[in-house]
């Protein structure tokens, strides 16, 4: 499929005029690689490697290993779709890492694009990070909440289980591994209804759409005690919302895992590339 005809598809199926990100800001040594356009808005191709792309890899973040188990297969003029244009490590400072420059080189080599949806596909649709992870757990999605820069990002969703316990058995199932539970509120869960906001929904703005939809549950990705997201906790705390965590990745894994459907839809063939969850965003 030619390249350009791939990336217009993509900006007209997920893409509105109020999405505007920041990923492009901290680039540094890897500038030179990055689009132009991308540079503008930090959305879309990131590194414009190929004219045509006959297959797609997705994942999570391009990571070191994501990238490097690419050029493993020896795949060449191909585009790796990433949710992040940088990979996520709460263990260190910045918490984002920008892609490695020697793998880029390499992929500049075998003509493979790199494209970013952050904003597009956090945005509320059929591959939506909040949606398809509520789907995965066995949530019914009711209604999508919290809007911020061009996308509504969060999924109010109803289901059969009635405790959070039961609910962190799902999530932990769904993320395969464990998933943390900081049981500020009730243990029940009023009418089966959960707010899921994958990724790093736990925050202050965030819990303040939960609690105005009168739901006692937050499913997201991180949900570490620190200094950072102390505030969050202590609101969390207050007003008695319990917090589920299944890490950044894994609760973003479900979307790029979908994505390979849209792709295959457009007679691309598609795989996602597993990373490894950073268990200490729990």
């Amino acid at each position: 499929m030619d390249a350009r005809k791939l990336y217009e598809r993509l900006e007209k199926d997920f893409v509105n005029p109020e999405m505007v990100d920041d990923w492009a800001e901290d680039m540094g040594p890897i500038a030179d690689l990055i689009a132009e356009g991308f540079m503008a808005r930090s959305i879309g191709v990131a590194c414009d490697f190929t004219e045509t792309v006959t297959q797609v890899r997705t994942a999570v973040f391009p990571s070191t290993r994501v990238m490097q188990a690419i050029l493993d297969e020896g795949v060449t003029d191909a585009m790796l779709y990433v949710h992040h244009a940088a990979t996520w490590d709460i263990r260190q400072l910045p918490t984002f890492r920008q892609m490695d420059r020697n793998l880029l080189e390499e992929f500049r080599a075998r003509r493979i694009s790199v494209f970013a949806h952050h904003l597009p596909l956090d945005n509320y649709g059929e591959y939506s990070t909040s949606r398809t992870l509520a789907e995965a757990i066995g949530l019914k999605p009711e209604k999508a909440f919290c809007r911020e820069t061009g996308a509504t990002y969060g999924v109010i969703g109803s289901g059969t289980m009635r405790s959070v316990r039961e609910l962190q058995e799902a999530l932990a199932g769904v993320v395969g591994h464990r998933a943390s539970l900081y049981p500020y509120g009730d243990p029940g869960i009023p009418g089966g209804r959960v707010a899921v906001v994958a990724g790093g929904g736990h925050s202050v703005s965030v819990l303040r759409d939960v609690m105005a939809e009168g739901v006692n549950v937050l499913v997201t990705g991180i949900s570490l005690l620190n200094d950072h997201s102390r505030s969050a906790h202590n609101f969390s705390r207050d007003h008695r919302i319990n917090v589920l965590g299944g890490t950044h990745y894994s609760t973003e894994a479900p979307a790029c895992r979908a994505m390979c459907r849209y792709f295959a839809d457009l007679g691309l063939p598609a795989r996602f590339v597993p990373d490894d969850p950073v268990l200490g965003d729990l």
